[in-house]
């Protein structure tokens, strides 16, 4: 999810990105992977690899609501 990614992606990657990439089908399915995606995600942050970001600010993961960005940690 934080590999290169072309030059029209100028904001950090987000999970429905990813889930996205996944299912190739309606935007129910795709909605279906959002919470485990985000589970993911915050597993990952505690792990000390992404941070999240909302409003291009570092949140919290266990109270991050809403559209949230995943980046490298700084």
């Amino acid at each position: 999810m934080l590999g290169p990614r072309g030059p029209e992606c100028a904001d950090p990657p987000c999970p429905s990105d990813a889930a996205r990439a996944v299912h190739r089908g309606d935007d129910e399915g795709r909605c279906a992977l959002l919470e485990p995606d985000r589970r993911v995600t915050r597993w990952l942050v505690t792990a000390g690899e992404p941070e999240i970001t909302r409003a291009g600010r570092s949140v919290e993961p266990a109270t991050a609501l809403g559209p949230v960005r995943v980046r490298r940690t700084r």
